[in-house]
């Protein structure tokens, strides 16, 4: 069960009254100060050998860098389907490029808890950012695409993936048909040597939607084209934007009923945020900058500030404000209960599974609500 913490409740009258021992629930969620509890903290209280189940017989996933931390991985991997590693590259000449990190440990890991590693595919500029132009050369030239492929499936034998997710982004309006065409290159020849093929999309909520993101994402042709289309539904609150909630249930909802007029709900895979963010007030557009934070870490600084968690109902996401050196901060981040509210709009709908950007930060009472 969930549990929102009230104005006076301690972790022992919590613990007799649920028969759930201090210890256990201290662990279960993390719990950096013990003796100290926030009104709105949302715990959550699991009897010995109890999970959440969440994600029972739906797909579970999640990207990971191969620098992430080998405990961290491992305690998400307990509630795994997928492991996405992020990421592999190409260069102008259609030459794939590995992450400079040796990210085998990562694959034999994933392989030994039972769940699957997939490759993600990236158009990265040397600066390690997102490259349209990357994108044109390769999709205007099939010679390019047919060398690249063929690479891939060399990495997938030689390091045991079992599909890929390509996630291009900023694509070029004039590029729109021709990236599509490339998924379905590259799912065919997947398909026929026995893996999957999956494409990240940017959330749209409309076919003509005008943005540097979405003009060149046609999620039609996109779920045509794939085994699954992952929807991106995350960063309405980013590191540079207006305070807000990561993801918005309202919004994140309009997404997926838009979705769902183009693609199957079979096809469709839910994104959802591990992480919150710091915005120093007041905001100020083009100047302020919010500090990307982990979910456990802002229950932490509530707790440090002895300031309650605030719920806000639309969203269905957690917030708070506090003051730090003379200087008013507003954190938003996710916590189990607005992790549920996205799992039930995944079985609402019908969807294939979620799948979570990133698995860098730890969030321990995530892992054990969903599986």
């Amino acid at each position: 069960m969930i549990y929102v913490v009230k104005e006076g409740d301690t972790l022992e009258e919590i613990s007799r009254e649920t028969l759930i021992p201090v210890s256990k629930i201290i662990s279960d969620n993390q719990l950096k100060y013990a003796g100290r509890l926030v009104p709105g903290q949302s715990l959550l209280l699991l009897e010995e050998g109890e999970t959440g189940g969440l994600g029972d017989g739906l797909v579970t996933g999640g990207y990971a860098y191969p620098f992430i931390e080998p405990p961290v991985l491992e305690e998400a991997l307990t509630a795994l389907d997928e492991m996405l590693l992020f990421s592999y590259g190409f260069t102008f000449e259609g030459s794939l490029v590995s992450p400079e990190e040796e990210e085998q440990w990562m694959i034999a890991r994933t392989q030994e808890s039972g769940a699957e590693p997939w490759m993600v595919l990236t158009p990265f500029s040397s600066e390690g950012a997102f490259n349209n132009q990357l994108i044109k050369v390769l999709v205007e030239n099939p010679e390019l695409q047919d060398k690249l492929i063929g690479q891939m499936l060399e990495k997938f034998a030689e390091k045991g993936y079992v599909g890929v997710d390509i996630d291009f982004e900023y694509i070029l309006p004039e590029n729109r048909v021709q990236y599509a065409e490339f998924a379905g290159k590259v799912r065919k020849v997947m398909n026929e040597n026995g893996y999957l093929v999956t494409v990240a999309a940017a959330p749209k909520t409309s076919t003509n939607q005008r943005g540097i993101l979405v003009e060149g994402v046609d999620y039609a042709m996109l779920g045509e084209n794939s085994d699954a289309v992952f929807l991106m539904t995350y960063e309405w609150g980013y590191t540079y934007g207006p305070p807000m909630a990561v993801a918005p249930l309202d919004k994140v909802r309009e997404v997926v009923e838009y979705a769902l007029t183009q693609i199957p709900k079979e096809k469709l895979i839910l994104g959802i945020p591990n992480y919150g963010y710091d915005w120093p007030l007041p905001y100020e557009r083009g100047i302020t900058r919010a500090r990307t934070i982990g979910n456990v870490e802002a229950v932490d600084i509530a707790v440090e500030n002895g300031v309650p968690i605030e719920y806000a109902q639309i969203s269905q996401s957690p917030w708070f404000t506090y003051r730090q050196n003379g200087m008013e901060h507003v954190v938003w981040f996710e916590d189990v209960r607005s992790i549920t509210a996205k799992w039930e709009l995944v079985r609402e709908y019908g969807l294939r599974g979620a799948r979570y950007w990133n698995l860098m930060r730890t969030f321990r009472a995530n892992w054990l609500l969903v599986r």
